[in-house]
């Protein structure tokens, strides 16, 4: 054993965009151009991709126990109008 420890889930950098859940951040409210819009996106694997703002350093040192962000993850936050939006388009589990 090398002492690599794998992980259950792996995002897939190869995967495509499908399809958008939801609206729009303009389309909300959330944004008055395309340039800077956080998005909410189903991968063409059933991943999800989300585009906000990235917080990481604003949260880092103040997440809740058992909360951690790995050297490779990013907290980002989108408003709760785009994942209304979304909701929708979510599938069950």
């Amino acid at each position: 054993m090398s002492g690599i420890m794998t992980r259950p889930w792996e995002a897939d950098h190869g995967a495509g965009f499908q399809r958008r859940l939801g609206k729009t951040a303009a389309q909300v409210g959330d944004s008055r151009t395309t340039q800077d819009c956080p998005e909410i996106w189903e991968l063409d694997n059933g991943d999800i991709a989300v585009i906000g703002r990235d917080a990481t350093g604003a949260y880092r040192d103040r997440l809740p126990p058992g909360v951690s962000i790995g050297s490779d993850e990013r907290l980002v936050i989108i408003s709760g109008r785009l994942l209304s939006a979304a909701k929708p388009d979510i599938r069950d589990a």
